[in-house]
């Protein structure tokens, strides 16, 4: 199992540690809800450096990113990231993954811990055309800086103007006293505020300007707990859980990063898929009654039949009830229609609702 450069500082810190893509990873250090907490009204910081990091350059580097990815990355600019996934020759994902303008034809590309190996093969297997790659997810770490008091708490340490980093924007300057950080305005929570991007030998020294910096706005450390139920309530796709290898960027309600003025891979059949409507679709659904939904638990109609599954759920912290995302026929999607999850021996009615879950 791996460590991040920051383990023995969470172990110090008192967070309980669990494995996680390969990584010791702190899932929490006071408890899930306080962490959710902080982080929806003040601000918290995550390390989340287990995520894989690749450089892709030369004449070519776009040309090998167009084909490989579904969003449309000619519209990108320095200084502008992308959301955008991967598909593979079979209609499913081989990942979701940001996309970041660093210069002229150079490009960083940020994808999940657990796929870091597959990606890597995948998008080598694509590079037909001679672009130059450099794996440096072992080199590289990544603090998320998120919260409301984000931009304030945050200002103290870099000499850009961070409230003028628009969303999905970055800059490639100082922060907390090293040079060359990439401070990000991106992040998995909703609550706004930024991603960190530094070497291992630089992680240390930021995380602690962080904590300093952020004492007086009430920042604490966060768990990858609290990430997940904070990406749920925004419903986020989790890779594993919500979109995979047999999941469709179509039915996962990923279509709006799948640009089709473009060739890439498998985009006739999904656009296809697209115009005749999947016959599933990913939903977000609040429970009616008390009971929590888990990953795996059975979607049923109300007659009992079985009509598709749990991808994630959890009690949430913000809303106070159970919420989860799922798949289920078309006829099933649409907001204010019925379904129930099978909890153990009952079946507990829910409604589909319009993401996110949480409005802010």
């Amino acid at each position: 199992m791996k460590n991040t450069a920051l383990t023995d500082t969470h172990i110090a810190l008192g967070a309980k540690m669990v494995p996680f893509a390969g990584y010791n990873m702190p899932v929490q250090y006071e408890g899930v809800n306080i962490e959710h907490e902080t982080v929806r009204n003040a601000v918290g910081v995550f390390d989340v450096s287990h995520m894989g990091e690749f450089l892709i350059e030369g004449p070519n580097a776009l040309d090998l990113i167009q084909k490989v990815s579904s969003n449309d990355a000619s519209k990108l600019e320095v200084g502008k990231a992308q959301y955008s996934c991967l598909p593979n020759d079979d209609g499913g994902i081989v990942d979701d993954l940001i996309i970041y303008k660093i210069k002229e034809e150079t490009y960083l590309l940020v994808v999940n811990a657990s796929n870091i190996e597959k990606d890597w093969n995948w998008i080598s297997s694509k590079n037909d055309v001679g672009a130059e790659m450099r794996d440096l997810s072992e080199d590289y770490s990544l603090l998320a800086i998120q919260g409301p008091k984000a931009v304030e708490a945050m200002q103290s340490l870099s000499s850009h103007n961070l409230s003028e980093i628009n969303f999905y924007n970055f800059v490639v300057g100082d922060f907390a006293g090293i040079e060359h950080v990439i401070i990000s305005a991106t992040g998995y929570t909703g609550s706004g505020g930024f991603e960190i991007y530094c070497k291992n030998s630089e992680v240390k020294q930021i995380w602690d300007k962080v904590l300093e910096a952020g004492a007086d706005f009430g920042i604490k450390p966060i768990g990858l707990a609290a990430r997940d139920t904070l990406r749920l309530e925004m419903g986020y796709c989790l890779y594993g859980n919500d979109i995979d290898d047999t999941t469709s960027p179509i039915e996962a309600g990923l279509s709006w990063v799948c640009k089709f003025n473009k060739e890439f891979t498998n985009s006739e059949a999904l656009q296809a898929e697209k115009e005749r409507k999947p016959e599933n679709r990913l939903v977000g659904f609040k429970m009616d009654e008390r009971g929590i939904p888990r990953n795996g638990y059975d979607i049923v109609d109300s007659s009992g039949k079985t009509i598709g599954r749990v991808t994630s759920g959890t009690m949430s912290p913000s809303l106070g009830i159970g919420i989860g995302l799922g798949y289920v026929p078309r006829v099933f999607a649409s907001a204010d229609s019925k379904i129930n999850i099978q909890v153990r021996k009952k079946a507990i009615p829910a409604t589909v609702v319009k993401l996110p879950f949480y409005k802010g």
